[in-house]
């Protein structure tokens, strides 16, 4: 399988390396970051109301002490609909003061 030569391909490229079916739907973990507890509260109630969003999880970065909200969807982990996913998120985010840090897979043995 090839991916594009960009970080979520290298990605991409992991994720299917360690066994993952990237042809299935999955949980995609969408990570945004917030100055403020406020900003990140208020950005993680509004966004459930979003078709794209099932749930969101609002913790603090223990490194950073930044709020990091984890918005979690469920879609096809292809290239483009991830990088089109992601840019959605970033651009509702901006406007609650917060902005993109990636996305991951969560690993269900892991969970």
């Amino acid at each position: 399988m090839q991916f594009p030569d960009d970080e979520n391909g290298q990605l991409l490229a992991e994720i299917a390396a360690a066994g993952v079916d990237l042809s299935k739907m999955q949980q995609i973990d969408f990570f945004i970051l917030f100055e403020q507890q406020a900003d990140a509260d208020k950005f993680a109630k509004d966004i459930v109301s979003d078709a794209l969003v099932q749930t969101a999880d609002v913790e603090k970065c223990k490194d950073t002490g930044v709020w990091e909200v984890i918005t979690h969807v469920q879609m096809v982990p292809e290239h483009t609909l991830l990088g089109q996913a992601e840019q959605y998120l970033e651009s509702i985010a901006n406007g609650y003061n917060g902005y993109g840090d990636g996305w991951g897979l969560m690993d269900k043995d892991a969970a």
